[in-house]
């Protein structure tokens, strides 16, 4: 995913002598969670957006999981910004806190770290530990409205930006118990509120999975209504990701623990036919997708039941060394476990950091993967086969990435012949443009700063490293070339500490040709320089695709849509000028509307979702054109017109 970085004016300094106590400020109730969102759920992007819903489903997840609620309904909006989430629970407490003279309900949504998950015995389990998640939504929100159903009434109260603008109110009899809250983003802290339904079937379907809970969505915009009732468990969720992946399961039977003993937890692990591991990991319901200490105990734990297996079979060849990561390769697994105090890394809990967990994970599943292995020696068998032959495989790559890497010496002595390079020694404030074609290149070098821009021409279509194998990779010059520009090796030999440029520009053309070369640079990157990415040195150029003049006014559009828009406002008959390609445009246009920091934009490529994206590279670079074509099929219409 891309996001845009503009270049922003630096901020005036502050003397000794006027820094005083005047310039400390106290911020008090939700003014914190206003002032600095990104603290609580991680930024306001459309990942901060749809943490306000995960906050508040984790809220009647608890419930479920300490056996007080057993259906969750969720609707969204028709407009798409705003959402309900309701459940039949305990209902969440409306009688007045005695020290501080307010209904429970309203405490609750307006005092951060208020919350009945600090006392014991309210919650064996739950993921919500600090008090903070349903107050953060409430200030982070437009409006909220919350109705409650205990003892035999219902309840309503509503709030604005945090702050309670109505009494808590009796709306009558109500049966049963539960609680609904309903919100709107505030536009205020968001810059786009629209919530996207599939994301959030995505994370409904996953809680449904692993809790047995029968989970309701409703979309008001068309209609649609999708029940989740998955009474499979974590078994039936692991050959779904499977399933969406598009893998193949090289054995029948996946191994499953379920385990009631502290730490409670349930384990489901199979081996596909190709692939690096992948672990699906949860704690009381949260997804840790930054892993911890369950997940180092967990991996562990299967690599010490491989090797036990393949000692007392004495199949653990005598010429090669198996690595942990060898034994891994193509693991499948979805990790859930229960611990009544999860230590998370910050509020939005991407990674446990309970140092107890780690042994009692590894000690719980060793052995009884092992009983599994000897249970089932036919499938155990084939799977140290597989395991050894990728591992043989993985020496080979090795062995080639290290050929590739002494290919390309990082010295400036030999360096590429058509790299332009910049004067400066200093990689934080150098950028390589990677350019398509000596035209665009020719242009780029005229128009750049020489001081700390450096031009990559690269010739041609760049080579699909999806589908090449590394002795293509290895004969590929234009991928040798762009590797020895960027100075930090390769594949498992990369040391980011060597490279040249902190930033890496990918600048090609604005038509449809251009967007394809960006994808095949994008997917080497991801492939074999996925560190760039994850450390935020790959950008993409944005280079206008249409110049509007109109005597002395010039503008510049980067789209047809951006064209038209600007067209109803022009008087007369403005000049147009369609640049099919960089090598069109002249050094000083290249200049203003591409390479010059003060008036260019980029847009820096970032991984938020690790899995999508691995998907997204598959569907749209593999050796399968299945994805391909139902994607041109599904967005076929569209499309208006071709570039020719």
């Amino acid at each position: 995913m891309a996001t845009t970085m503009s270049r922003k004016p630096s901020a005036g300094k502050t003397s000794t002598e006027e820094y005083s106590a005047k310039d400390i400020q106290v911020l008090s109730g939700l003014e914190p969670v206003r002032k600095r969102p990104a603290m609580y759920i991680g930024g306001v992007d459309k990942a901060g957006l749809h943490h306000l819903v995960w906050e508040i489903v984790d809220n009647s997840i608890d419930e479920v999981m300490n056996g007080h609620a057993d259906q969750i309904e969720v609707e969204v909006e028709a407009d798409c910004q705003g959402v309900r989430i309701g459940d039949n629970g305990r209902g969440i407490p409306v009688d007045m806190h005695e020290q501080f003279k307010k209904p429970a309900l309203e405490l609750i949504l307006t005092t951060l770290h208020a919350g009945g998950k600090f006392s014991p015995g309210n919650y064996q389990y739950s993921g919500g530990l600090h008090g903070v998640g349903a107050s953060v939504v409430n200030a982070l929100s437009e409006n909220l409205e919350a109705r409650v159903r205990r003892g035999g009434k219902q309840y309503r109260q509503r709030f604005e930006r945090g702050h309670a603008v109505t009494p808590l109110e009796v709306l009558g009899d109500a049966r049963g118990t539960g609680t609904s809250i309903a919100f709107r983003p505030d536009s205020e802290i968001f810059a786009d509120c629209t919530f996207d339904p599939q994301v959030i079937v995505e994370r409904l379907e996953a809680k449904s999975y692993l809790h047995r809970v029968k989970i309701t969505l409703k979309t008001a915009r068309d209609g649609r209504v999708w029940k989740f009732d998955h009474g499979l468990g974590i078994d039936g969720y692991l050959q779904r990701l499977i399933a969406h992946e598009q893998r193949n399961p090289g054995y029948e039977q996946s191994f499953v623990l379920q385990r009631e003993q502290d730490p409670r937890m349930e384990v489901a692990v199979v081996w596909v036919e190709e692939g690096d591991e992948k672990v699906w990991s949860y704690v009381n319901g949260i997804p840790t997708a930054q892993g911890g200490t369950h997940d180092l105990g967990l991996r562990a734990g299967i690599v010490r039941a491989l090797r036990n297996y393949m000692e007392t079979h004495n199949l653990t060849p005598k010429n090669l060394k198996l690595s942990a990561e060898d034994l891994r390769d193509g693991m499948r697994c979805v990790l859930s476990v229960y611990v009544p105090e999860p230590q998370f890394k910050g509020q939005t809990k991407e990674r446990l950091n309970n140092p107890e967990v780690q042994n009692q994970v590894a000690n719980a599943l060793a052995p009884s993967l092992e009983q599994f292995l000897n249970a089932n020696s036919k499938q155990a068998e084939a799977l140290v086969e597989r395991l050894l032959n990728a591992a043989r495989q993985r020496v080979a790559q090795r062995e080639a990435i290290d050929l590739v890497t002494r290919k390309t010496a990082t010295t400036r002595l030999n360096l590429p012949g058509k790299l332009a390079d910049c004067s400066s020694n200093r990689p934080s404030e150098c950028e390589l443009f990677v350019v398509e074609g000596d035209s665009a290149g020719g242009s780029a070098k005229q128009a750049r700063d020489r001081k700390n821009q450096a031009v990559l021409p690269l010739r041609g279509k760049v080579l699909n490293t999806e589908q090449a194998n590394l002795s293509k990779i290895q004969q590929n010059k234009e991928i040798l070339n762009l590797i020895s520009a960027i100075g930090c090796g390769v594949g498992s030999k990369v040391d980011v500490s060597r490279l040249r440029y902190h930033r890496v520009v990918i600048l090609t053309d604005a038509d449809s040709d251009g967007h394809h070369i960006a994808g095949l640079l994008i997917t080497f990157f991801y492939r074999y320089l996925p560190d760039l990415i994850r450390q935020g040195h790959i950008y993409l150029g944005r280079p206008p695709l249409y110049r509007i003049r109109n005597a002395k006014v010039t503008q510049w559009a980067w789209s047809d849509k951006e064209k038209d828009r600007m067209l109803k406002t022009q008087r007369g008959k403005p000049e147009i000028t369609r640049f099919k390609g960089l090598g069109e445009m002249s050094p000083q246009q290249l200049k203003e509307t591409t390479l010059d920091p003060a008036s260019r934009t980029l847009y820096r490529v970032r991984l938020i979702d690790e899995e999508a994206a691995d998907q997204a590279v598959r569907d749209c670079f593999g050796k399968d054109p299945a994805p391909r074509f139902q994607l041109v099929m599904e967005h076929a219409r569209e499309v208006e017109a071709q570039d020719a």
